[in-house]
């Protein structure tokens, strides 16, 4: 295995990795603007969307982060950074959304899970291929 094939899906996973670092801050930097005391996580619904952005990332990471890679590898990694290099976006369309309102966070939502899936069943596929001709 040529690591050097790796390098697109090794960006992207960085690249998510530091989308959801800064929604993480942001958290942090909520919980001081609405005065929210750890470990509280409710109390205000403008921190409670900084919070629930964080959550839903958390949430999505554990689905998106292992089908780009299980992709990458018995697909192809120059396809699994190119649907993965989605899902960074679409977080980030989704906090921008979600942290104006509960209601706009749809786009980025689709953004994130469209690709998940594609990653998901294409990473499936993959896998069954490569059973099938071992």
């Amino acid at each position: 295995m040529n690591l050097s094939n790796f390098i697109y899906p090794a960006l992207v996973t960085v690249a998510s990795l530091i989308v959801y670092l800064i929604l993480s801050i942001n958290v942090g930097r909520a919980r001081a603007k609405y005065k929210i005391v750890p470990p509280a996580t409710t109390g205000n619904p403008d921190f409670e969307r900084y919070y629930r952005v964080q959550q839903n990332t958390v949430e999505q990471i554990i689905l998106f982060l292992p089908a780009l890679w299980i992709f990458a590898i018995f697909v192809s990694p120059i396809w699994a950074s190119i649907i993965g290099a989605i899902w960074p976006i679409g977080r980030i369309v989704f906090a921008l959304g979600y942290y104006k309102k509960a209601e706009a966070r749809f786009a980025g939502f689709g953004l994130t899970v469209l690709p998940s899936i594609i990653l998901l069943i294409g990473s499936l596929i993959g896998l069954i291929r490569w059973l099938l001709n071992k």
